[in-house]
């Protein structure tokens, strides 16, 4: 069983290159979601701005050293309050 610890190193390693791929808007660690509900399972969560086809080069993989992925669609908007 790979530790918190581990995936937050390997987080923090593959996030410089997860943020330049087009469309990822953030990073984090959080349980991968199937079907809407959380699993048990950690993983390298990628907030995306609208799910799309992309080339080979771009895509994010399905896990990264070992760790899944999980592509989830997000909006941020920054608060002006």
């Amino acid at each position: 069983m790979t530790s918190l610890e581990d995936v937050r190193r390997i987080q923090e390693a593959a996030e410089p290159h997860l943020l330049s791929l087009p469309g990822v808007r953030g990073v984090s660690i959080g349980y991968k979601q199937v079907g809407g509900k959380p699993t048990d399972t950690l993983a390298i969560v990628v907030y995306v701005e609208k799910k799309q086809d992309v080339p080979a080069q771009d895509a994010i993989p399905a896990e990264i050293e070992g760790i899944p992925t999980d592509v989830v669609e997000a909006q941020f908007t920054l608060d002006s309050a």
